[in-house]
């Protein structure tokens, strides 16, 4: 893969720094890239490799009093050989949650991540009355005697995972009667995450279950091999955001840029950085970007936020914790590996996928929930300043006339009005005892297959 490197633009807060929206060149830069000049090189020049890069630049050696021939400039782009993604492939686990995903569509999403990678899949599929989970795991089964892949498959609602969690008191994962985990997106990627840390692997990336172009979900694990490869740190962040969204408009193809709530997301969480910097920003492209990925360093590091709103509330929580804008009194990570990240710094890319993003609708509903979730990540966070507090209070209170408007059962309105009220935050899975909370997984979950 080739791709602009370094980015345009890196906005720096405390220890964070959030790198411009980076585009790719190259899907396939073959197996030995290097760079083609465009211009005449003088005998006396060599071509040496750019340090710690795949590509190249040109160097003179001559002597020469008006510099005429000292061409000097490292190519504005970086390669990166399959093989030099391979190796990050072995120590990768994509973690893919799923809730009653078409069996071929999940089969398809299968079919784009490379072999080395490990897959983990955390269901939440209906288990009556037509057990989908069951179906699930025979479709993997059957799958991967053919493809010949590491895949392991859990359900979110195993009561012994529940138990395990209980028993290393990680209870904020829990429902309100601590007997099963909740429903969510962000608790489904934490099952995924202990599955890979306990795997030990040393990076995790999410990819959504219904995407129909498998195409794109190869491109997706690629980038997240070379964000962490262009990484400077072991603490890391690869957002992905989508080169379009088809959507059939008036029985034509319409390729729109942006989604209704990532274009509001991104909205909010640009305003909030300006307000930070005090110059007006619009670097955050990727506020909900379903796919990402994150080193395993930072991953067990972080709070997460309930349901959907986990991708914008990366964002938050980083910023939170990291970006020095708040007291260490005000800072509940504040210890010894927190003083580890400030110290190397966290590095989030953002890179433009080549591939249209093309995935099932699930209705103005599943929308309007994404959106309440995400708005409520910011509007909740510590650092976000009046101002921004009441443009995204307006936001979230037409969202509810409008859904008021929409639904007619009373008791669907009085929920909606409930989750407006409560947004739950997760601990880092780093405070569980890795060793015990495994061997209570291995010994005791009746959904735990490893294929």
């Amino acid at each position: 893969m080739r791709i602009d490197y370094p980015s345009s633009y890196t906005e720096r807060i405390g220890a964070v720094s959030i790198h411009a929206l980076q585009k790719i060149y190259e899907l396939d830069s073959g197996e030995h890239p290097s760079r083609i000049t465009s211009f005449p090189i003088h005998p006396s020049t060599t071509i040496i490799p750019a340090p710690n890069s795949s590509s190249t630049f040109v160097s003179s050696t001559s002597s020469n009093s008006n510099n005429q021939h000292n061409l000097q400039q490292e190519h504005p782009t970086r390669a990166y050989s399959y093989h030099a993604l391979s190796k990050i492939f072995r120590e990768l686990a994509i973690v893919i949650p799923v809730k009653n995903e078409k069996i071929s569509l999940l089969e398809g999403v299968l079919s784009g991540i490379p072999n080395e990678c490990l897959i983990i899949i955390v269901s939440n599929s209906e288990r009556t009355p037509v057990d989908r989970f069951s179906m699930e795991v025979e479709m993997i089964r059957q799958y991967s005697l053919f493809a010949n892949k590491n895949i392991m498959v859990i359900h979110q609602k195993d009561k012994d995972l529940a138990r395990a969690f209980k028993k290393v008191k990680y209870t904020s994962i829990l429902d309100s009667k601590k007997n099963y985990i909740r429903n969510g997106k962000a608790e489904g990627m934490i099952v995924g995450m202990l599955l890979a840390k306990m795997q030990l692997k040393k990076y995790v990336g999410f990819i959504d279950s219904d995407n129909y172009f498998p195409g794109a979900v190869n491109e997706y694990v690629k980038i997240f091999a070379t964000g962490f490869a262009m990484s400077t740190t072991p603490y890391s962040n690869i957002r992905v955001s989508w080169a379009s969204k088809p959507k059939i408009v008036n029985n034509q193809l319409k390729f729109p840029k942006w989604g209704r709530i990532s274009e509001t997301s991104n909205k909010y969480l640009n305003a909030l950085i300006s307000h930070i910097t005090g110059i007006e920003s619009d670097i955050i492209t990727t506020g909900n970007a379903g796919e990402h990925a994150l080193s395993m360093s930072l991953a067990e590091n972080l709070n997460y936020s309930t349901g959907y709103s986990v991708e914008p509330y990366e964002f938050i929580n980083i910023l939170e914790e990291f970006g020095g804008l708040l007291n260490a009194n005000a800072n509940a990570n504040a210890n010894a590996n927190s003083s580890d990240i400030i110290e190397k710094g966290i590095e989030i890319f953002q890179i433009e996928s080549r591939n249209p993003h093309f995935h099932e609708e699930k209705g103005a509903d599943h929308l309007t929930g994404m959106m309440e979730d995400s708005l409520l990540a910011i509007n909740n966070s510590k650092i976000c300043n009046t101002e921004l507090t009441k443009d995204i209070k307006n936001h979230l209170m037409l969202l509810q006339v409008k859904q008021n408007y929409d639904t007619s059962s009373k008791v669907n309105n009085y929920q909606n009005k409930k989750k407006h009220q409560r947004h739950r935050i997760m601990e880092p899975i780093k405070i569980i005892p890795m060793d015990e909370f495994a061997e209570l997984v291995l010994k005791n979950s009746k959904t735990l297959t490893k294929i």
